[in-house]
């Protein structure tokens, strides 16, 4: 997907309506038009990036850090919150659905019905030490 056809990118563009709640010179964060809970919020990185691994370090460090402010923001606010997710998906088996790097911030409270329906179960030491080492071994093929 080109940034022409980023319905984020028009977003920041001002060509599609938003709900801006905070603006900086790297990001942007509005109101999410298919909230999860009320005051469902999206921060995206005023430049076009489909992926995670399109992003910069640095902007990845301004989106989080605006995440962590709105949650706060959320807590103060008069709007129903117990707590917070933050949640990016970063892939189409991720369930990324627009393919411009977004953090999810959204408020939770009792019952709200979301849930992620998972094999949380505890795996062996064995298990759990190969894939680190898997782990690292690719954080050493990355690039800094």
């Amino acid at each position: 997907m080109s940034a022409d056809d980023c319905v984020f990118c028009r977003v920041l563009a001002g060509t599609v309506e938003s709900s801006r709640v905070y603006e900086d010179d790297e990001v942007l964060a509005f109101m999410d038009i298919q909230p999860v809970t009320d005051g469902h919020l999206l921060v995206v990185p005023k430049r076009h990036a489909p992926h995670l691994a399109d992003l910069d370090e640095q902007l990845g460090m301004s989106m989080f850090r605006v995440g962590q402010r709105l949650a706060a923001a959320l807590r103060n606010s008069e709007l129903p919150c117990e707590g917070v997710n933050l949640f990016l998906a970063d892939g189409e088996v991720a369930f990324q659905e627009v393919f411009h790097v977004h953090l999810h911030v959204f408020p939770r409270t009792t019952g709200d019905g979301f849930r992620i329906d998972a094999d949380w179960r505890q795996r062996p030491r064995a298990e759990l030490d190969e894939a680190a080492e898997r782990i690292r071994s690719g954080m050493a093929a990355s690039p800094s």
